[in-house]
């Protein structure tokens, strides 16, 4: 599965709910999310329209590598429909 090349920030942010991640704060035009499990993990995700490629591959397989998840597998638990 290729990365989605129209994701928003909140969009992001909203499907790493599915791992447990939740909002912690807000500062300008970034959310910080933190999840528990495996481990206490936070990430910063900046809230624009689209994500820039580079962005959301870094985001991705930084949360693949915290989760124990090929970035591939993140993909299709994230964004397969």
């Amino acid at each position: 599965m290729k990365l989605p090349r129209d994701l928003s920030g909140d969009d992001l942010a909203q499907a790493l709910q599915a791992l447990g991640y939740e909002r912690v704060h807000q500062s300008g035009n970034h959310v910080k999310l933190a999840c528990q499990r495996p481990k206490r993990h936070q990430v910063a995700i900046p809230r624009h329209k689209a994500l820039r490629v580079g962005t959301l591959s870094d985001v991705l397989s930084e949360v693949a590598r915290v989760h124990g998840l090929s970035r591939q597998e993140l993909l299709e638990l994230l964004f397969a429909r």
